[in-house]
């Protein structure tokens, strides 16, 4: 079995108050992905936004720099009509965690939060615990992935290499 490398892919899910993240290794002739790195980028929640902004953007470049991704999966942002503000603040994240992936030449796929859930649960609409599950199994890992902003980031990863 060739076990060399074949691609590094980091997933972001991305928010304000918590950025999670998932460095993902892929091999060739192995179904399973090796976890190199994750974790979350948390901001103060008394900052003001663009001091925010600015940690997760300076965060993010440290953590690209470091692994060295061959791609990046972000989520597309998705805005509920009773919830705007969510998605306003979703879409400043976006932005700068964009900015950060093509500063450093890394090409990036967009995702639907319902299409990554479907890929891994077979639910579009599964809920964070069973998004967990998944991960934890693709993974073979011992415990679930925590905080679920964790298991989401590494799902996005995930899904990045299959669709993309």
């Amino acid at each position: 079995m060739n076990t060399s490398r074949t691609c590094r892919v980091v997933g972001i899910d991305p928010g304000l108050n918590v950025t999670g993240y998932g460095v993902v290794d892929f091999f060739a002739g192995s179904a399973e992905p090796l976890i190199v790195e994750a974790g979350t980028i948390r901001t103060d929640p008394k900052a003001d936004t663009g001091r925010r902004i600015e940690q997760i953007h300076a965060d993010l470049c440290a953590l690209l720099a470091e692994m060295k991704p061959d791609r990046m999966g972000i989520e597309k942002l998705y805005a509920h009509y009773k919830h705007p503000r969510t998605a306003i603040l979703m879409g400043h994240v976006r932005g700068v965690v964009l900015l950060a992936a093509q500063q450093a030449g890394i090409v990036v796929r967009n995702l639907e939060a319902t299409k990554i859930k479907k890929s891994l649960t077979g639910n579009g609409h599964a809920s964070k615990q069973q998004v967990q599950r998944a991960i934890q199994s693709l993974c073979n890992l011992p415990h679930l992935p925590a905080p679920p902003d964790v298991a989401d980031a590494l799902a996005i990863a995930l899904c990045a290499e299959r669709h993309g």
